[in-house]
């Protein structure tokens, strides 16, 4: 019989065995000071590209006022209880109905965490009769989701829509049988590669196939669109976009997110999801600092334009010098090299020691062997002299690459 400790001590997982070289500088690093363009790592200064602080609001001062007032008025208890209970409120339901009616939808339903909500929604709206059909890209919290689900479940390829047909006609069958619903699920903006899910294409397919749409949408809420409605307003097929999701933890600086969908899919999920129907309400200063950043992105439309000149500065020079940028169609900025994880490591350190320049490292399992990704966020807080700054950075370090600099046996230690 095995030990569950010993059993854990002996396998750290793919990314947990380099634990000790990595943590509180690859891995759970402290960036300090205000929210901003530069801010300090490890007591120096450097230039950050890490935060998906993205329309530059979470160091506002009139968002920093608000989330003052409303603490020193409310505190952090208020209200005390799950909303079904005895944790509900008008300011809460104000907050519902105003996100609702600009992701136009009839209802919206408030999360206390997008992971967590977004897990809690699936295991809520399927049972063992129906059929789910995602993409294969898609982010934790919809993998985690459908672990939960008791039914048959069919992955197509990355935004390949001759695969989705094949699964959805797969998934026809089962449903044809069990008398049961087909929900695919996607991304609007996939976080890591940057492009978007084909939404307006999946739309199109309700034309041959009987499914409901669900978007995971937390990169393109506030950022996609011409108002910042997201990546269904921006493809312009919102309509066909059964369920939305948001979040509160990029473009809003925030904690917490949200659903939007029909009157009667919402009133389902109040009473049905289970991560809210047991959990407390969002205390009061969160929800009061979220009326005033959803006031703030739909006012302030030059906020988001910033990140937009930002973000495609940075990948129009990026591009021009000759760097791969992925597929990204989107403000995510991913800059792909080849190497392993020493030259990783290496390249990283050399970037944040000599360069002052932070950004997140991405490696395998995440990404497949043999290659690095250095993931960029360009923000409304950033400026055109840091992306020259980075550009020209990068060509230095993209040239040592090549040249063999940052070869190694091992893992870089700090």
């Amino acid at each position: 019989m095995a030990d569950l400790f010993e059993k854990i001590k002996e396998n750290r997982g793919p990314l947990g065995k380099y634990a000790k070289e990595a943590h509180g500088y690859f891995a759970f690093p402290k960036l300090e000071g205000e929210l901003n363009n530069r801010m300090t790592f490890r007591g120096k200064e450097v230039l950050q590209w890490s935060l998906n602080n993205y329309l530059g609001l979470g160091n506002h001062p009139e968002i920093r006022k608000v989330d003052e007032e409303a603490s020193k008025e409310w505190g952090l208890a208020y209200p005390m209880g799950a909303r079904m209970m005895s944790g509900n409120t008008s300011y809460h339901e104000q907050l519902e109905e105003e996100l609702a009616e600009f992701e136009s939808k009839e209802a919206s339903i408030l999360l206390n965490f997008g992971y967590q909500g977004m897990l809690s929604a699936i295991d809520s709206l399927l049972d063992r009769n129906d059929v789910v059909v995602y993409d294969a890209e898609s982010h934790a919290c919809i993998l985690d989701g459908l672990r939960l689900h008791q039914g048959k479940r069919f992955v197509y390829q990355h935004n390949d829509m001759e695969s989705l047909e094949k699964m959805l006609e797969k998934a026809t069958k089962i449903t044809d049988k069990t008398k049961g619903a087909i929900l695919v699920i996607t991304e609007g903006v996939f976080g890591m590669s940057g492009n978007e899910g084909n939404l307006k294409a999946i739309v199109g397919l309700k034309e041959k196939f009987s499914f409901r749409l669900f978007v995971d949408d937390a990169h393109g809420f506030g950022t996609m669109g011409p108002t910042g409605a997201g990546t269904g307003e921006k493809q312009g097929c919102q309509d066909g976009v059964d369920i939305y999701f948001g979040t509160f933890a990029k473009a809003m600086a925030s904690i917490g997110g949200f659903i939007a969908a029909n009157e009667d899919v919402v009133d389902y999920l109040r009473y049905n999801m289970r991560s809210q129907v047991y959990a407390k309400s969002l205390p009061m200063p969160l929800v009061i600092g979220n009326l005033k950043r959803l006031e703030m992105l739909k006012n302030s439309p030059e906020i988001r334009e910033k990140l937009w000149t930002i973000a495609n500065s940075l990948q129009k020079g990026l591009k021009e010098n000759g760097f791969n940028l992925g597929t990204t169609t989107t403000q995510v900025t991913p800059v792909i090299l080849d190497g392993g994880i020493p030259e990783a490591t290496n390249l990283t350190v050399d970037l944040r020691e000599n360069y002052g320049l932070f950004c997140s490292i991405v490696i395998y399992p995440v990404v497949p062997k043999g290659i690095i990704m250095l993931r960029l966020i360009p923000t409304a807080m950033h400026t055109l002299e840091d992306v020259e700054y980075t550009i020209n950075t990068f060509k230095e370090v993209k040239a040592k690459l090549a040249n063999g600099d940052y070869q190694s046996e091992t893992v870089a230690s700090v």
